[in-house]
């Protein structure tokens, strides 16, 4: 099968812990041809989404990770799939993209995750399709309508909605001093909405990310516990990742949520978990794969391949 792959420049991917590498490697390993493309390549013209497309060879080292083979420009209904790999920002660059990409599977490419669905799930707001399952969360940007929510559960997290990688993320007690600075901050003085959810306690012992492939769980999530004096988890935070096996309310949750997102074309998922609690519900890049399977000995790639080849079929 012919495999593209929308990532970030390949000279800036860290092939020794990007899951979209692990991806391309698997699928190489295969048999399978594997393509890449720059975002700024898509192109539409008389009903036609294409772009540049380079072949590459993924290889083992984790410095020159790939050769580069043929570059031409491409129909992405000449490819079996088309995986949309970029991270975020999650701008109107991004959200122009998933317009491309929506032509693009209405003329007949597989895309995945579906452009509509990413477009569709806020990777903080679409938790509150899944009340069941989060801990007590406020979406609003009006500072009196934060700040009575602080007031009432004492100990908060308030986090931008377009944000990744644990930034501007701050924790704020009812006394805390900055109070009002830090919401006038965040919502850029009430022009912004913003995510304020209880404090969870059960952050010291990590924030666990848990990957879903076609509404089924990886058995093993992995825990991103934050260092000495922070609260945030995030490995690009400085948390420190340790792969566990699932809990059984780790399974409750995917098992409510996998089917579901499934269905609406969003291949992998990955959902964060605090103590148990979700957080966040990530579909646009989804990360992880590689520190799962050094920890625990479970092929994440694998599993995701098998789960596209039989898209595909």
């Amino acid at each position: 099968m012919r495999f593209a792959f929308i990532v970030d420049p390949l000279d800036k991917l860290k092939a020794y812990k990007d899951s979209s590498v692990a991806m391309m490697r698997e699928a190489a390993r295969r048999g399978h041809e594997v393509w890449t493309i720059q975002r700024e390549q898509l192109a539409w013209e008389a009903g036609v989404v294409s772009a540049l497309a380079i072949r590459i060879e993924p290889q083992a080292d984790d410095v020159i990770w790939y050769a580069a083979g043929e570059n031409r420009v491409c129909a992405l209904t000449d490819f079996d799939a088309v995986m949309m790999r970029q991270d975020p920002p999650f701008d109107m660059e991004y959200v122009t993209a998933t317009w491309l990409l929506e032509r693009a599977a209405a003329a007949g490419a597989r895309i995945f995750n579906d452009p509509r669905a990413i477009r569709d799930h806020s990777e903080k707001v679409s938790i509150a399709e899944f009340p069941q399952y989060t801990a007590e969360t406020q979406i609003a940007r009006d500072a009196g309508v934060i700040n009575a929510f602080i007031a009432k559960h004492g100990d908060v997290v308030l986090k931008p909605l377009d944000g990744m990688g644990g930034s501007s993320i701050f924790r704020v007690r009812s006394g805390d001093p900055n109070r009002n600075v830090i919401i006038e901050v965040l919502t850029q003085n009430g022009t912004r909405t913003i995510m304020a959810q209880r404090f969870l306690p059960a952050i010291t012992d990590g924030d666990k990310r848990i990957l879903i492939i076609d509404g089924e769980p990886v058995p093993y999530c992995l825990a991103r516990i934050p260092m000495a004096g922070e609260t945030r988890g995030n490995l690009a935070a400085g948390g420190r990742p340790e792969a566990r096996p699932l809990t059984a309310r780790d399974h409750e949750i995917a098992a409510g949520l996998g089917p579901v997102l499934a269905a609406r074309g969003l291949l992998l998922v990955g959902i964060d978990v605090i103590g148990d609690c979700l957080t966040e519900i990530n579909v646009t890049s989804p990360t992880c794969f590689v520190e799962i399977s050094e920890q625990s000995g479970f092929d994440v790639a694998a599993m995701f391949v098998d789960a596209l080849e039989r898209r595909c079929r």
